[in-house]
Formats: C-alpha cells, structure tokens, sequence
C-alpha cells in the first residue's frame, strides 16, 4: 500500500533521513521506533507532505506522491495523526472531529460521527466540551477520532503514547490493537518500543537518520541488541 524509497531530508546543513526505504502491507501494522531525534517524525512528516525531500520518493497504492500538498496527500485517505495530537483547543470536541472530514462530499458522514461517539464514549460524554479542556488522553482519542472521521485507507500515528500516564497509554493501544483487527492500515511512529512491538506486524529501527534493524516484530522482540538498546538493559524476551 505504501513504499518509501532512498528518501532523503534535510534541515539546512542537518541531514535528518539518510536514504530510507520500506514498505507498508495493506491491513498490517508497521511501527518505526528509535530514539528520540532519530527521524521517525520526519519520516511521517515527508510522506504526509509536511517536508518536502531531498531525494527519494513515495508511492501510494502504486502512485508516486513525493512532494504533494498535505491537504492532496489526505484525500487520498493517507491521514497523519500529529505527535502531540493538536486538537484544536477553542473548538467543541464535535467540531474537532467534524474537521477530520473536511475532504468529503458523500453523506455519511454523521454516521461516521455517531460510529466514533460510540468508539470512544468518553467523547460522546464531552462532544459539546471545548478540546482544550480535555485530559491528554482524551485529547488523543480525538486525535484519532478525527483521523478517523476522514475514512483514511492508511493512518499514520505520531507518537501516540507520548506525555501519557501508563494507563492511558494501554488504553491508547488497545484501541491500535482493535483497529488492527478491523484491518486498518497503520503506520506508527513510537518511542515506547515495548508496546509497539507488541502491537505491530514489522518493525523498523531507525538510528540517526538510517535504518539499522528491521523484520517482523515478534523477532525483534527477542532480539538481544534491541532488548538492551530499546526495551531495558534488563528485559526478558517474551515467552514462546
């Protein structure tokens, strides 16, 4: 569904990707996990049309879309969830989620809000409630709530977990994991490797810009370098 290829971006003299290239299977999970400043972010960023390349380029369902405008990029159904989630503060939860849908014409679209209120219920309590006002979490919700309201064929999230109390966090990905089994196509972006390991098909490992390690998800779980540079110097691999 997606490949990235040699994709290359840089700020000024600052080279941020280095020549990356994978793919994205229709209905997988595919997670980039690394440290911070490693470039996962602007990996998203350069598929999403939020920086343009400096080399390198990105299909989508076979179609070459390197440097388009992100509001074209979204109408394809490719829809990025920004880290830090960036709800509109002074506007209602509803109206926040009525944006994620601006790029449609077809009338289903308050199904589709109904659909979400009773994904997340917490939003269908707070629906006439400033985004502001929200807790982190709930701000994610409709985060991805949002996302969601555009019908997107692949959704790109950045971060999810991030400034999130270890509940909220589990919550967060159990809502990835139940998206995953309804067969939506997810691309994400996370810190917390633990989880998105756990979560994902295949994994990719990005240091400095490069892709170091990458394969199924479950293998790099037990593999011991990440184990120790990503999960904890004292990790278990997981039973068999």
């Amino acid at each position: 569904m997606l490949v990235v290829e040699q994709l290359e971006v840089a700020y000024g003299a600052i080279t941020a990707l280095r020549s990356i290239s994978f793919e994205v299977r229709p209905g997988s999970v595919v997670a980039l996990i690394g440290a911070n400043g490693a470039g996962k972010s602007t990996t998203l960023n350069a598929i999403s049309g939020l920086v343009l390349p400096r080399a390198g380029r990105v299909l989508f369902e076979g179609r070459p879309i390197t440097g388009w405008r992100p509001d074209r990029v979204a109408a394809l159904g490719l829809v990025q969830v920004p880290e830090g989630r960036q709800v509109l503060a002074p506007l209602t939860v509803e109206e926040n989620l009525l944006l994620g849908a601006y790029t449609r014409r077809d009338r289903a679209i308050t199904d589709d809000l109904e659909a979400i209120y009773r994904r997340f219920p917490r939003l269908a309590e707070r629906r006439w409630q400033r985004a502001g006002s929200l807790s982190g979490g709930e701000q994610q919700m409709l985060a991805i709530g949002r996302a969601l309201m555009a019908r997107p064929r692949l959704i790109m999230l950045d971060e999810p977990s991030l400034g999130l109390a270890p509940l909220i966090v589990s919550e967060i990905f159990r809502i990835i994991a139940e998206l995953k089994q309804q067969g939506t196509t997810i691309l994400l972006v996370e810190q917390n490797a633990r989880k998105a390991l756990q979560v994902a098909d295949d994994a990719y490992v990005l240091e400095n810009g490069t892709i170091v390690r990458h394969g199924p998800a479950e293998e790099l779980r037990r593999d011991p370098a990440i184990l120790e540079a990503y999960l904890g110097r004292h990790a278990a691999p997981p039973p068999a």
